[in-house]
């Protein structure tokens, strides 16, 4: 009976240092959080995720578990497998405010799709204005107002909109989004980009 074929041995050990990374930044752990979980130091894995040191198979094992996932993601081809549900908690999610603090758009897009596709939520004081230049020829945004009144404007045109509208208009031009009511107003804006 022939023996199975076993496959020759990598000539250097595995680099978790990436794989590692990318598993601990798509949960939005840092650092400090990952080596209270996994009881590795930080400074290890610092150095991990530089591929200035390689682990001992007791560290894989406590990061796999600290991660949630199987030992083998850890040690694979680099490709770490994603978890079925990646929750990013609220205080980890980036804002941007205008100059006068009056506009807040909440980041709520992941970072590698930002240049196609973006989407944020959007908190206007009343009498705030969050106002653009134009964006790259084929832009769009579709603002929807959760709450209070918005007023969008692109180019010449202009449109109110109350809770539970949406606009959908070109962004490669001047345009505004403003509160002209007396409360707070919130909406998801979402920007695309020609392809």
């Amino acid at each position: 009976m022939p023996r199975p074929r076993v496959p020759a041995p990598s000539p250097e050990p595995p680099r978790v240092g990436s794989t590692l990374q990318a598993l601990r930044q798509g949960q939005s752990l840092s650092l400090d959080e990952l080596s209270r979980m996994a009881g590795v130091s930080k400074s290890m894995l610092s150095q991990i995720e530089r591929n200035q040191a390689n682990p001992t198979v007791a560290v894989v094992w406590r990061l796999a578990n600290a991660l949630g996932v199987a030992v083998g993601d850890l040690l694979g081809d680099g490709r770490p497998a994603q978890p079925a549900i990646v929750t990013v908690p609220a205080h980890a999610t980036p804002s941007l405010k205008s100059p006068d603090g009056k506009c807040e758009l909440r980041i709520l897009g992941p970072i590698e799709l930002a240049g196609q596709f973006e989407w944020y939520e959007l908190t206007v004081q009343p009498g705030g204005s969050l106002e653009s230049e134009p964006h790259e020829p084929g832009s769009r945004e579709h603002l929807s107002v959760l709450s209070g009144t918005l007023e969008v404007s692109a180019g010449a045109e202009r449109s109110r909109l109350k809770p539970g509208e949406t606009a959908r208009y070109a962004v490669d031009v001047t345009h505004a989004i403003h509160n002209p009511g007396k409360s707070v107003a919130t909406a998801l804006l979402i920007v695309l980009h020609p392809a």
